[in-house]
């Protein structure tokens, strides 16, 4: 039988002085009301909390899907440069999505900021189980740089 090349947690954490490299990545005008950031970095590896279709600017959540989907991909856009990043970063995108059977909005956005089909992140879709006026939310992995 083979082994797992990370058989043992401090593989991937080494002690606990790595938690002394993570840093919080806050947007003001994206702040979550709760005391959490909006995404956290260690090293080059970035993973945000849950992205939200609020207008930055009004603080207001459209009430269609369209509009909620530019929001969540442009506030995605500003978390990842916060954290010292680019779009080109991101490596893994998880969206939640009140109603799944309607993509339109969500896909335009996604080729719009991710043209080149040879190049875009990972993506999975789950139900939005949140209660209020979001029909889309996402968050994303993003390592920034090149490792070595």
């Amino acid at each position: 039988m083979s082994q797992s090349p990370m058989t043992n947690p401090t593989d991937v954490v080494q002690g606990s002085s790595a938690t002394s490299h993570r840093k919080s990545v806050t947007v003001e005008r994206l702040a979550h009301k709760f005391p959490v950031p909006n995404a956290c970095r260690i090293g080059n590896l970035v993973v945000s909390g849950a992205i939200h279709g609020v207008d930055p600017e009004t603080h207001v959540m459209p009430e269609d899907l369209t509009s909620q989907c530019a929001h969540v991909f442009a506030n995605m856009k500003t978390i990842v440069e916060a954290a010292g990043g680019s779009t080109e970063d991101i490596i893994k995108m998880t969206v939640y999505l009140r109603d799944r059977n309607n993509r339109g909005p969500l896909n335009e956005e996604w080729v719009r900021m991710f043209p080149d089909p040879e190049t875009r992140p990972a993506r999975h879709s789950q139900p939005l189980s949140v209660e209020g006026p979001s029909l889309v939310q996402c968050d994303f992995m993003a390592v920034i740089g090149r490792a070595g």
